[in-house]
């Protein structure tokens, strides 16, 4: 219980949210796999969105980090770890480590470039010759979370920077002939909301997975949304005890889904099943079939079983493929309708 109320500003228990069973399950693939390539949430105003975001992240278990390091490196995976540690390892420095939050950072609409991907200073550069980076955004969000609320409203130029990043897991910083280079390792959460409009198609097919969630209309539902919420809001500790086996219980299912996945199979037949169902689709590229593998995989580590069947597939595959077809103004079926046909015309 002492743990619980030394956290600084409560955060409402993932395992307390009602419904939104689609925008959880991605978030928590990505958190077991971060290359599955984040997650785009779009739905109504007021449905949850940034609180369950926040809420996952605080149920993520503590990650080792070098201290003192801005980038949040990690002790001996070379991806994850700065210049500096690599030297600093090289030279036969013994380095300290200590146990952090996973990062989780939000990246306000008003955002500049410098802001995002950090700053060299210049005139120290040309002067003395050392290199100081000014880190950015990008480089605080290494091992964790960044989360763009209104990712549909963000200057284009930015969303490109983001998703670069996300996919190759460095952020490259130049300016007058000087390079810094940083790992940033992260999965990318985007929400906005549909009335306000669409992400342009090839930004959207740059996100893993994508989740459309709606305002819940069972009355009953609605009530017991509304109570969980002010039952928090009036005593926030009692609520994070009441769920607090919940919570460690999940993030137990999480850590051994990270240490299961690398060993967990897919069949070359349902390989060929999801490659199918992307070309009968007329999905752009083969962004869909990785992905698709990826999150399936991910989800059979998160059920505990060494080797992907049809149920983990039919249960990602409207998330990682809804938002890659193709708009007809035209046409009466919604994507993920379509999604759902194919799937059931493929796999029964």
């Amino acid at each position: 219980m002492d743990i619980i109320q030394n956290q600084t500003r409560p955060v409402f228990p993932f395992t307390a949210i009602v419904g939104q069973e689609e925008m959880k399950l991605a978030l928590v693939l990505n958190v077991i796999d971060p290359r599955i390539g984040g997650v785009m949430i779009m739905g109504d105003r007021g449905t949850g969105k940034s609180t369950t975001i926040r809420a996952i992240a605080d149920l993520l278990p503590k990650i080792e980090a070098v201290i003192g390091d801005i980038f949040n490196s990690h002790k001996s995976n070379y991806d994850l770890m700065s210049d500096s540690t690599k030297q600093q390892i090289e030279d036969g420095v013994d380095l300290k480590t200590h146990l952090i939050k996973v990062p989780m950072v939000d990246l306000p609409l008003g955002a500049t470039e410098d802001r995002l991907c950090g700053t060299i200073d210049i005139e120290k550069a040309l002067n003395e010759g050392i290199k100081t980076f000014e880190p950015g955004l990008l480089a605080k969000a290494n091992r964790g979370i960044l989360y763009v609320d209104e990712v549909n409203l963000l200057d284009d130029h930015l969303v490109d920077i983001l998703l670069d990043a996300a996919a190759s897991g460095w952020n490259t910083v130049e300016r007058e002939g000087i390079s810094i280079r940083h790992p940033s390792r992260f999965v990318l959460v985007g929400s906005g909301n549909p009335e306000e409009g669409e992400l342009r198609p090839q930004l959207l097919d740059r996100f893993g997975m994508h989740a459309e969630i709606t305002t819940v209309k069972d009355p009953s539902l609605r009530v017991k949304i509304v109570e969980q919420r002010t039952r928090f809001d009036q005593d926030p500790y009692s609520c994070l005890e009441e769920f607090q086996d919940k919570q460690e219980n999940l993030k137990a299912m999480i850590i051994a889904a990270q240490e299961k996945l690398s060993g967990v199979i897919i069949d070359y037949d349902l390989k060929v099943k999801i490659s199918q169902i992307c070309g009968l689709l007329n999905v752009d590229g083969l962004r869909g079939d990785i992905v698709t593998n990826r999150a399936a995989k991910a989800l059979a580590a998160y059920r505990g079983k060494d080797e992907v069947d049809l149920d983990d597939v039919r249960a990602v595959i409207k998330l990682c493929l809804s938002h890659r077809l193709r708009k007809d103004p035209l046409d009466t079926m919604e994507s993920g309708s379509k999604v759902d046909q194919v799937v059931l015309d493929i796999l029964g």
